[in-house]
């Protein structure tokens, strides 16, 4: 498979799946707000930009009319919804020949749907709009499934899913951990995740602190837990690594692991023999520094990847021989 396809594809799966879970932390803090007229607006919407790593203005309050133009609405910024959409149907597009009919026209239909829903949005709210998001991403990725072969260019997508759902989620927690003036609620927090249910099935009722990090990260049978989308990410990346030679190591030599893989299958190992009680700590060996390390692992992960299946030349100079 061409660099540049490869490339377009795992970028494809990134941008659908952040404008899905930018929709979802939207969609829930504004359910939040509407349900709890006395809660601090300013405190959420400044966890809001907390969470997707931007950051509030201090010297002015921060509104939700804000918070949408800025993470849901502004289509120069890939952190967006609209941005992240925006994005993800020019990488789709540049892979048009591996992409199915059906994904691109389900991409390409919520694009041009999104002016539409974004003036209904800001006369009416924003829940149509974020729905609407939310369907169609899910809608995307079941059309990925159906409609790909189980090749290369599936794997990238679900690898640039798998990478994104992981780094969203640890955020999430992150913000609900080491930010506690700006946090979301758990159930607020379960409910951005879209384990609210899934949760309730498992457990019966709303959880603390240490139920409900133990379940966005270690339930084996919840497709959004880290350690689903890490066991994921790590099956996608050995079988791109595949090499030709039957009984050599993905890295291509023995001793050298693949890098792409390293950082991921560490924090895959960490999790599946992780003493739960840990969960309950705040000092530097408790949960904030395990979601540190989950953050710190999909950005290594992400470079080595490019590093490995998109590397690029750099450019040619040319110089006057003999001079």
């Amino acid at each position: 498979m061409l660099c540049r396809i490869a490339e377009s594809l795992f970028w494809l799966g990134r941008y659908v799946e952040r404008a899905d879970d930018t929709a979802r932390i939207l969609d829930a803090y504004l359910h939040r707000l509407l349900e709890d007229p006395w809660s601090d607006e300013d405190a959420a919407c400044r966890s809001l930009h907390a969470i997707l790593g931007l950051a509030a203005e201090e010297a002015k309050p921060c509104d939700m009319g804000t918070v949408l133009d800025r993470l849901a609405f502004d289509a120069s910024s890939a952190g967006s919804i609209d941005g992240a959409l925006r994005a993800g149907r020019e990488n789709a597009l540049s892979a048009r020949e591996v992409v199915s009919t059906e994904m691109w026209e389900c991409l390409n239909s919520t694009w041009h749907q999104l002016a539409e829903q974004r003036l209904a949005a800001r006369r009416s709210g924003p829940h149509a709009y974020l729905g609407l998001v939310r369907r169609r991403a899910a809608l995307f990725f079941g059309l990925a499934d159906s409609t790909m072969s189980r090749d290369d260019g599936w794997r990238f997508v679900l690898l640039g899913r798998s990478l994104e759902r992981v780094d969203m989620t640890a955020r999430l927690l992150a913000v609900r951990v080491l930010a506690a003036v700006h946090a979301p609620d758990w159930p607020t927090l379960l409910s951005a995740s879209g384990a609210d249910e899934a949760f309730m099935r498992t457990h019966g009722a709303a959880g603390d602190k240490v139920g409900v990090a133990e379940f966005l990260l270690l339930d084996r049978g919840f497709p959004r837990s880290v350690l689903h989308a890490l066991t994921t990410a790590e099956d996608c990346l050995a079988e791109l690594g595949s090499p030709a030679l039957a009984g050599v190591p993905s890295g291509g030599q023995w001793g050298r692991p693949d890098p792409a893989r390293l950082p991921i299958g560490r924090m895959r190992t960490r999790l599946e023999y992780l003493d739960t009680r840990e969960l309950g700590g705040s000092g530097a060996d408790g949960l904030p520094l395990l979601l540190r390390d989950l953050q710190q692992a999909c950005g290594d992960a992400a470079r080595a990847v490019a590093e490995r299946f998109f590397p690029y030349d750099g450019p040619v100079e040319w110089s006057m021989e003999g001079a």
